[in-house]
């Protein structure tokens, strides 16, 4: 009887050990943007990041998004697994049931809480070199491609009123996916677009035609109430200043559904992993610990932890 029960001991506990890298596994969905943009792929990059960084226990599905608001309403009917992307502006409004959420609160959006930042949507005013274009007045009279519905089409349109242009340059009727090619055959002067940076359409035109990026002076930066970026000298081909612009924040959350071993380690995985990430793509290498300061609601308890561990500061709200 006692060598029965010792036999028996015995196999629970080797099953244990069998079945222990199942039970490690940690799997979760990340939702960021629609599929063919750069942040989809950034998306596929952390999913990557996360299975080599934690030796296959993270397994990070990708999912594509439809935009920023949708990514925040899901929140609504997702479980402790979800990681999505917004900017931190979004959360905020979402939590005051204002603007795109008002009549739309839900008490899922307070249980919201950060991770870690993202590449910020950084504007780019790209003027060809044929234009002369080297200042947002030398704008008038000009051609310029916004595209249609985005945030940076939005967001351009915002600064040629702020910067006295309304009306006074020529919009072209046209995507943004064909700015490149307008911008060869000379049937624009310039286009306007947001991402992350590098961005790969104004690397492509850079490269090609030779192309002005505009600055924005600090009185500019201050109207359009966003956040001063600089993109460093030498990002872009013929690009040999600083490039000071704007950007909107973005930042990976997920709920307080999600236990704190798992956001502890996507979040120690990811900071761990993105000098290896900005190896192969240098939109990652815009990501520091300066970008925690945009981070304006607080973070879950699990990634606290981490920066706490790595001695990142954090202020008060963020705890």
């Amino acid at each position: 009887m006692f060598d029965a029960l010792k036999w028996i001991a015995g196999a629970a506990a080797a099953g244990a050990m069998i079945a222990a890298p199942a039970w490690a596994e940690t799997r979760v969905t990340y939702k960021s943007a629609k599929a063919g943009t750069s942040y989809y792929q950034m998306g596929v990059q952390i999913s990557e990041a996360m299975k080599a960084g934690s030796g296959g226990d993270i397994i990070v599905t990708v999912e594509e998004g439809q935009g920023s608001v949708q990514n925040v309403m899901e929140v609504r009917a997702r479980g402790g697994d979800y990681v999505f992307t917004t900017p931190p502006s979004l959360v905020g409004l979402a939590q005051g049931g204002k603007a795109m959420f008002e009549g739309k609160g839900d008490p899922a959006f307070d249980e919201i809480r950060a991770l870690f930042p993202i590449p910020s949507l950084t504007m780019h005013f790209v003027m060809s070199e044929a234009s002369g274009v080297k200042s947002f007045a030398d704008m008038e009279g000009k051609t310029i491609l916004l595209g249609k519905g985005s945030f940076g089409a939005r967001e351009g349109e915002k600064y040629l009123g702020l910067f006295g242009l309304e009306g006074k340059v020529n919009i072209a009727d046209a995507e943004l996916s064909n700015a490149v090619a307008a911008l060869k055959n000379g049937q624009i002067d310039g286009f306007v677009t947001a991402g992350s940076w590098p961005a790969p359409n104004v690397v492509e035109a850079a490269a090609s035609t030779g192309v002005t990026v505009l600055s924005l002076d600090d009185d500019q930066v201050a109207q359009t109430k966003r956040t001063r970026l600089v993109i460093p000298a030498g990002t872009y081909a013929g690009q040999d200043a600083d490039i000071v612009t704007t950007s909107l924040p973005v930042v990976a959350y997920a709920t307080t559904k999600m236990d704190d071993e798992t956001a502890y380690q996507l979040t120690k995985t990811f900071w761990e992993n993105k000098a290896k990430m900005a190896e192969s793509a240098a939109w990652w290498a815009g990501v520091d610990e300066g970008l925690m300061s945009t981070i304006t609601g607080k973070i879950h308890p699990g990634a606290i932890r981490y920066y706490k561990e790595a001695g990142i500061a954090l202020t008060e709200g963020q705890m």
